[in-house]
């Protein structure tokens, strides 16, 4: 495990949360997320012995100068079309879920439609929320709509009501709600493959800092266990909706900070699609 995977890791900070709703405060997720990764409270290494560093090269592009507007969307299309065709693999640190859209929209262009696995406490599949269609609770209606991916399962969710298990009907999405869930319940996708991570679908006992704070999710085990059992090749990621204004003693962005490593060790030894 010393040798050095030829595929970078590049890491894209994404601050803003102008989609967000109730509260905001994600927009300075990708700072925290940062300083717990590289905190001396911690080391490199991932469960799976891979050290980031050493046999993980990590290529940090920073944030975007992202300014909550229109163009926001282009410029992280840009981003990730940029680190595809770099060779590397992009892991996208957010920001609010609404980020997902155009990422998915830049990993599509490049891969074809794409298999997801999105953990969350929310489906975030309504046609609009609010009166905005880009709103955080509906990336992944404007991803089925427009075919960009094949096949999307979703993992943890506790909060489907009727609007969302109509649009789940209409857009074909395999649902594992949390009051069913077993890890031999989660199909294994076959990929190309991307991840999205909302915080909030893991419990809020091990996640407290998130707008959104909604009891009865995924343990911090049984969300490793989900990913460690990817034998697909990934093509991008995502880990969105931490709010460091709620977090408690920094212990949500520890946690982001430690499944960007294991998403970036899953990336280097599964390979390239």
């Amino acid at each position: 495990m010393g040798e050095v995977n030829a595929r970078p890791v590049r890491l894209i900070g994404l601050p803003t949360d102008i989609h967000s709703s109730f509260l905001r405060g994600p927009a300075a997720a990708p700072t925290a997320i940062r300083a717990a990764l590289w905190s001396e409270a911690g080391n490199p290494a991932s469960e799976s012995g891979l050290e980031l560093g050493a046999d993980i090269v990590i290529d940090d592009g920073g944030d975007l100068p992202l300014a909550e507007n229109a163009g926001d969307d282009a410029l992280i299309r840009a981003s990730v079309a940029a680190a595809i065709a770099d060779g590397a693999f992009p892991l996208l640190l957010g920001g609010d879920h609404s980020v997902t859209f155009p990422i998915v929209e830049a990993v599509a262009a490049a891969h074809g439609p794409i298999d997801i696995l999105h953990i969350d406490a929310h489906p975030d599949l309504y046609d609009d929320f609010e009166g905005d269609p880009r709103s955080h609770a509906s990336p992944f209606a404007r991803i089925m709509e427009r075919g960009l991916a094949r096949r999307l399962v979703q993992v943890g969710i506790r909060t489907l009501n009727r609007h969302c298990r109509e649009q789940a009907a209409r857009f074909g999405v395999e649902i594992i709600e949390m009051r069913h869930f077993a890890i031999e319940a989660v199909p294994r996708l076959d990929g190309p493959l991307y991840l999205s991570i909302d915080m909030d679908g893991i419990d809020p006992a091990f996640a407290p800092g998130v707008s959104h704070v909604e009891p009865g999710g995924l343990t911090v085990r049984e969300v490793l266990a989900l990913l460690h059992r990817i034998e697909a090749p990934l093509v991008g990621a995502d880990v969105v909706e931490l709010n460091p204004s709620r977090d408690v003693s920094g212990i949500t962005a520890a946690l982001a900070a430690k499944l960007v490593k294991e998403i970036a060790a899953i990336a280097t030894v599964n390979g390239r699609p």
